[in-house]
């Protein structure tokens, strides 16, 4: 670095730490109250009438730093381009872990209860390994690189965790593969596998790539998820930066350490020791054989009414409440309340769906005696097709009231989302068909700006290739989906990847695509349940990894990371992993004896493929037809897309009215949308993560804001890390050794780790009991 180079950097380093600590003095941020603002910043007046709810208007004048307090309290401004990043060491290290770490998740995927290693956990396990390459490793080169060249640097750690954790998820298509197995009695060749999950996980890539302008570069797009990634990162490398906060106080690395430590041990009191403090239904433990009283407070299969749970897995399953914004969190759980708190009791009592015979919460389907709907008894096991006169005289399909519910909020959520891109979102994508990174009011865009972006041709010769893998793995093998299928299921995740993009880097919430893609593939190819998983995943996880790939670019861009290195880290690794997960399955199904049957003696009961393949029956053999139609149980539910339609239209109009309320903070793509986990989450899952973020991301962060910006990303990325390697330790230690039977006699049957087991919640017990031979519903389907 030149001389000139280096003093023009320190002035810059001194400019942002003075004008951080005068933003800190302030101690209470406007908390992003601007109307006016754009969301590109600076109330440049492009998109004056857009309401941006992150921004925060007071620091307009932080013409180096963003104007997001949540980016500046996790993200460094500045950048040492000479820091070394795609390295010898840190690609051997990345490639190691993208083998390790995906084949775990995806042999321990098969097992309930499973554990899987997140995106943190491998984060943390990589920094020591890559101190301790820095000190047993030989100054040498290998092909003119160096082996060791130096300290490890926070760039190569980021590197090699987006190396591990870009395909560390078990890969959607897997589940096809499984599901052929178990349900259709199919097995095909490998070749078949590996290019369905390479096409599969690949494409999306290539999509989002090109996406990447309008969800990457713009500062708006704040993704406060990675914002999690960027505190732990900067917190082991101790960097500073605005995060550093203006009180005094323990250090952030001393702080980590202790949040750290302490959720790994206290994980053992709700994880193990004491259960009943996870599954705290305690008005149920008074109350066991109340039927109403579990079904309203009961976390298994009620409504969760009581409220509390003590375990930080239940309280972040559906993600980390101290990385969304409180706005978000507040859309969030307005559709849970109305939805879920007065709605679906409404429905239930009312015997709507003939719901009082089923549990009010359950994620299986019934038959018309309150069985488990045997799909067997309506499957052609010839052809894996629907037998319509055994269907009509066994049962039609019930789902229970919760159930029904997530299917209408998806649809609500899929025409919301549309119309709420065209209104709010139409001005923020035409004006970046123009920008460059150089023209971004965004020091990190212009950091970035200095290393040489990937070409536009790279993303589409990515597309030609594994879109040539898909038309060969769908026409060679007879999946019954033809090509014509497969282009409207990559349509319907281009057409959505921007907005739903949009949508979840501002509010770190997703709109999924499964259930519209099930929809429409059902009406277009009935009775093909092979073409009906593929396309949902051609169409679903198509946006699904363009998400991740975006993410994970921004992720890059916070940290700047040079983009090509980026982008071949995320392709290889993809590849890497999703080999591996292919193989690591494929020996388990002929190794593993009883796979995927109930009662495999080691718990490899394929849990998450059996939903799959309900699925797949519910949608690919029966058919929206039979359900959603005119006539038909659900018909009622198709009217939800109009709603969902004209939501969106309605409040545009309010807040034209009215601008400058609180109306101006609905968002009705969350709304629908952001309860899309119920079921299997419940309310313990979204309750008490509503109530921690309202502590930190409200009331906290307005009223010690310099703390919060020091210790909030910190603490999230403790208790998160620490709470899955706890889960780890106690599965690994104390659940697997021995078939699980280390305390069977003993911790396991003590009171507090049987009460919650003993109530009609947790037996999902319904309203009303049908006698031996009795049937509910209609008499002709």
């Amino acid at each position: 670095m030149s001389d000139y180079t280096l003093k023009e950097e320190l002035n810059l380093v001194e400019l942002n730490l003075t004008t951080v600590e005068k933003s800190l003095d302030n101690e209470l941020p406007s908390d992003s109250r601007s109307f006016t603002s754009t969301l590109s910043g600076r109330g440049s007046g492009i998109y004056s009438s857009v309401f941006d709810p992150n921004y925060d208007s007071d620091q307009d004048q932080l013409e180096d730093d963003s104007p997001y307090p949540e980016v500046r309290s996790a993200v460094a401004c500045t950048d040492d381009p000479d820091m070394p990043a795609s390295t010898l060491r840190a690609w051997i290290l990345g490639l190691v872990w993208a083998v390790i770490i995906p084949g775990m998740n995806q042999f321990f995927y098969f097992r309930y209860p499973s554990v899987a290693i997140g995106g943190l956990v491998a984060q943390l396990l990589v920094f020591p390994v890559g101190r301790i390459w820095v000190r047993i490793m030989p100054c040498v080169k290998i092909f003119g690189l160096e082996l060791n060249p130096g300290p490890f640097t926070i760039k190569e750690h980021v590197l090699v965790t987006i190396m591990a954790t870009v395909g560390a998820q078990q890969a959607y298509a897997t589940d096809i593969i499984a599901v052929q197995k178990v349900f259709y009695n199919q097995e095909w060749d490998f070749v078949y596998g590996w290019m369905l999950v390479m096409s599969t996980q690949l494409i999306g890539f290539s999509i989002g790539g090109i996406a990447r302008r309008f969800l990457v570069s713009p500062p708006s797009m704040i993704w406060p998820n990675t914002l999690v990634s960027c505190a732990l990162f900067n917190t082991l490398h101790s960097h500073q930066y605005a995060g550093i906060g203006h009180h005094d106080g323990i250090s952030r690395e001393r702080f980590f350490a202790y949040a750290f430590g302490a959720a790994t041990l206290w994980c053992l009191v709700p994880g193990y020791l004491f259960q009943a403090l996870s599954v705290f239904t305690w008005v149920c433990w008074a109350a066991p054989n109340n039927i109403k009283v579990n079904q309203l407070f009961g976390y298994h299969s009620g409504l969760g009414f009581s409220i509390l749970t003590f375990d930080w897995s239940s309280i972040a399953f559906i993600g980390s409440p101290l990385s969304t914004p409180w706005w978000a969190e507040a859309n969030v759980m307005i559709g849970f309340f109305v939805f879920y708190w007065l709605l679906t009791p409404i429905l239930y009592y009312s015997n709507v769906w003939h719901s009082q015979f089923l549990p009010i919460s359950s994620i299986h389907a019934f038959d018309n005696t309150g069985n488990l709907y045997n799909v067997s008894a309506i499957l052609d096991p010839a052809t894996a097709s629907l037998k319509l006169e055994a269907y009509k005289a066994y049962s039609p399909l019930y789902l229970s009231t919760t159930f029904i519910m997530s299917y209408g909020l998806s649809f609500l959520s899929i025409t919301a989302t549309v119309t709420h891109a065209i209104i709010y979102f139409y001005k923020p994508i035409r004006l970046q068909f123009g920008r460059s990174l150089r023209e971004q009011p965004d020091v990190h865009a212009r950091l970035m700006s200095h290393y040489p972006q990937v070409p536009e041709w790279y993303y589409a010769l990515l597309f030609v290739i594994t879109f040539a893998f898909a038309c060969i793995c769908i026409t060679v093998w007879p999946t019954g989906l033809p090509v014509w299928a497969l282009v409207i299921a990559l349509l319907i995740a281009v057409i959505y990847v921007v907005p739903i993009g949009m949508i979840q880097a501002i509010t770190n919430r997703q709109v999924g695509l499964n259930v519209i893609t099930e929809l429409i593939v059902g009406f277009m190819l009935p009775g093909k349940p092979n073409a009906m998983m593929i396309f949902k995943t051609y169409g679903y996880i198509t946006m699904a990894q363009a998400m991740q790939f975006t993410a994970d670019f921004k992720l890059g861009h916070y940290m700047k990371i040079p983009p090509r290195p980026m982008f071949w880290s995320q392709i290889v690794a993809t590849v890497v992993a999703g080999t591996v997960q292919l193989g690591v399955q494929s020996w388990m199904f002929s190794h593993i004896p009883d796979i995927c049957e109930p009662n495999q003696k080691n718990s490899f009961t394929c849990a998450s493929t059996s939903v799959f393949g309900t699925a797949s029956i519910i949608w690919g053999v029966i058919g929206p037809g039979l359900l959603f139609t005119k006539n038909q149980m659900y018909y009622s539910l198709s009217f939800f897309f109009l709603i969902g339609a004209a939501c969106p239209v309605l409040l545009w109009l309010i807040t034209k009215r009215y601008p400058k309320t609180i109306l101006s903070y609905l968002n009705f793509p969350l709304i629908f949308s952001g309860v899309g986990q119920i079921p299997p989450a419940t309310a313990v899952n979204f309750v008490p993560w509503a109530l921690v973020g309202f502590i930190f991301q409200y009331v906290i962060r307005r009223k010690h804001f310099s703390y919060w910006t020091k210790y909030n990303y910190v603490l999230s990325a403790a208790l998160d890390a620490g709470t899955a390697v706890g889960l780890i330790l106690i599965y690994f230690c104390l659940q697997y050794p021995l078939g699980g039977k280390i305390g069977e006699n003993t911790i396991q049957q003590w009171w507090g780790n049987r009460v919650f087991q003993e109530t009609l919640d947790w037996k999902n017990a319904p309203l009303k009991q049908l006698g031996d031979g009795e049937k509910f519903g209609p008499l002709q389907w």
